[in-house]
């Protein structure tokens, strides 16, 4: 089984980007996302109403991080602490040595590569930190553009739930994917 954890916090480097933690200075950039309406039209959770909802959801991410349950990166350019996305390891199964990796993004800087480089990081971290045997994205099977990251990132389709997610009076299909680490070890 998997042994956890993230103190000291790890920031994460990449070419263009700084991958922090995330603060509480943050809250107004996290509540831009999250009470964004086309930001999250795939992601079925609530939206922010309120810079209260956005505190909130720091709280949570810094309780997961905390207690060794996920963790999540503030998505920065270098040179600029501004936070624009966030991207971590979600729904974390230590007995299966599998994470789910989300990730959110300003939409001023979409369609430029971010996430995939993002990615690249967050999934070496998850497989040579952590230990990960396989991580796996849930998406709405309508979301092209996620599902472009993930097919650039080197996953794959494992399955396609049909109406098997209700959400908001709906049923919502979801589409998995996922990516093995070919490194690991017999466990």
């Amino acid at each position: 089984m998997l042994t956890l954890n993230f103190n000291p916090f790890p920031n994460l480097e990449t070419e263009r980007l700084l991958l922090r933690r995330v603060l509480q200075s943050d809250v107004n950039e996290v509540f831009a996302l999250r009470s964004n309406e086309e930001v999250m039209k795939y992601i079925p959770r609530p939206i922010a109403n309120t810079i209260a909802d956005a505190t909130a959801h720091i709280e949570t991410i810094d309780n997961t991080i905390n207690n060794n349950e996920g963790i999540n990166w503030a998505i920065t350019l270098k040179g600029s602490d501004q936070l624009i996305g966030l991207i971590g390891h979600y729904r974390i199964q230590p007995n299966n040595y599998r994470a789910e990796v989300g990730y959110i993004l300003n939409p001023s800087f979409q369609r430029q590569g971010i996430i995939v480089e993002a990615m690249k990081e967050v999934v070496e971290y998850g497989f040579k930190e952590m230990k990960l045997h396989s991580i796996e994205a849930v998406i709405d099977p309508n979301n092209s553009g996620s599902e472009k990251v993930l097919i650039k990132s080197g996953f794959k389709k494992e399955a396609h739930f049909i109406e098997n997610q209700f959400y908001q009076g709906k049923f919502l299909d979801t589409a998995v994917y996922s990516l093995r680490n070919n490194q690991s070890e017999e466990i």
